[in-house]
């Protein structure tokens, strides 16, 4: 699975010009699934999104997790994450995960981490989303369980 994060100081998604998940200060992740994932990958991605060190601590140095400051968390389904963009000028999606198996994970992963964090709002999987952000930063690290 792939999740890239983003520290923001606000995030936001819309469908249909509706706003269906939005936070403050925290963490903007989108979140791909790949074909040969398992289920320990929703976990390990789950664990690091939580756990990962991208605030500032007192000294200013990035030693702070999304849940050490009880900020908010916007999961983002983004399955293009997986494209493969190695030849050519058009990205192949034969290494995603079919839809089925896509939603699946990621529904597993947010409940993973409703149940460790107070703030977790989602985007919509499958819909035509407008995602907007304020990168604060820029922060912004790829995480792969792979």
């Amino acid at each position: 699975m792939i999740g890239l994060l983003q520290r923001v100081t606000s995030a936001s998604v819309r469908v249909d010009g509706k706003t269906i998940g939005e936070i403050g200060r925290g963490l903007m992740v989108l979140v791909a699934v790949h074909r040969d994932d398992e289920e320990r990958d929703i976990a390990r991605l789950a664990e690091r999104i939580l756990s990962y060190r991208v605030f500032p601590d007192a000294e200013g140095r990035m030693n702070r997790s999304v849940q050490d400051e009880s900020a908010g968390l916007l999961l983002v389904p983004q399955f293009t994450l997986a494209a493969d963009t190695k030849k050519g000028t058009r990205a192949s999606f034969t290494k995603a995960a079919d839809p089925g198996k896509g939603s699946s994970y990621f529904e597993r992963l947010v409940t993973l981490c409703q149940a460790r964090l107070e703030t977790v709002e989602t985007g919509q999987f499958g819909a035509n989303m407008q995602v907007s952000l304020v990168n604060d930063g820029p922060v912004t690290f790829w995480l792969d369980t792979n």
